[in-house]
């Protein structure tokens, strides 16, 4: 069965365009023209992936955004207009996966809705809650790390961020995302103490810390776990963001 994407977007020849594209790679298709359509559409039809505009009157995507993640794990790739570092960081603080600007490539736009519905279907439940991604497994009832066949050690701090990174493959945190799940760990926890938790991680994790490919920066926002053989965003580096 095809995955359903549900397109939020106001402008009607903008939507034609985004449902085009996504018809033409398989995709079944949904519209909604504003955020309280877009709300009930996503209740109603339970989508694979919501493509959620951001300037939208009304009911705006990061209001739209912020009710939908108290309720559904579905991924949200946000389009914005919006050159504010501010506003990208609070749609991702809101719990959308992706975004990507406007005006945007079609082979871009498609390349990132591939990657999320990729990350969907990884995400079926584990029977014994053991994560694997790429040699990389990360077992939380016995609080393990192995690399391979290397059983690695890590801290309470550590293993949380790498916890909360390979829960969801490809999907950028940021800082202060990764702070709230590690407190309680770490004595007064700030910003650069996940970037601290990440570079000691890549010393243990990667095949060569001083090119990651596990443990991404995305500059100026955080940080994710590599998806093998997905597509690479231009935004990420090798260093912290």
């Amino acid at each position: 069965m095809n995955a359903r994407v549900l397109i939020a977007e106001d402008d009607p020849r903008q939507a034609e365009v985004l449902r085009l594209y996504l018809d033409a790679e398989g995709y079944e298709t949904v519209v909604a023209h504003d955020g309280r359509a877009a709300v009930d559409a996503a209740r109603r039809l339970r989508p694979d992936l919501l493509v959620l505009d951001v300037m939208m009157p009304g009911v705006d995507g990061l209001d739209v955004c912020r009710i939908l993640r108290q309720e559904t794990a579905m991924p949200i790739l946000m389009l914005t207009a919006r050159s504010n570092e501010d506003d990208l960081l609070l749609g991702l603080d809101l719990g959308a996966d992706d975004y990507i600007g406007k005006p945007y490539s079609p082979r871009e736009l498609m390349a990132r809705v591939r990657t999320l519905l990729r990350r969907v279907e990884r995400a079926v439940p584990r029977r014994d809650g053991v994560l694997r991604v790429d040699g990389l497994t990360v077992d939380p009832l016995r609080h393990e790390v192995w690399v391979d066949d290397r059983l690695v050690d890590c801290t309470a701090g550590e293993f949380t961020v790498l916890a909360t990174l390979a829960a969801e493959p490809g999907r950028v945190f940021t800082r202060q995302q990764l702070l709230e799940r590690t407190r309680g760990w770490d004595t007064a926890p700030t910003q650069r103490t996940i970037d601290m938790h990440i570079m000691h991680l890549r010393k243990k994790v990667e095949r060569d810390p001083r090119r990651p490919a596990r443990l991404l920066t995305v500059h100026g926002i955080g940080y994710k776990l590599g998806v093998p053989a997905a597509p690479r965003s231009g935004g990420d580096t090798d260093g912290p963001a």
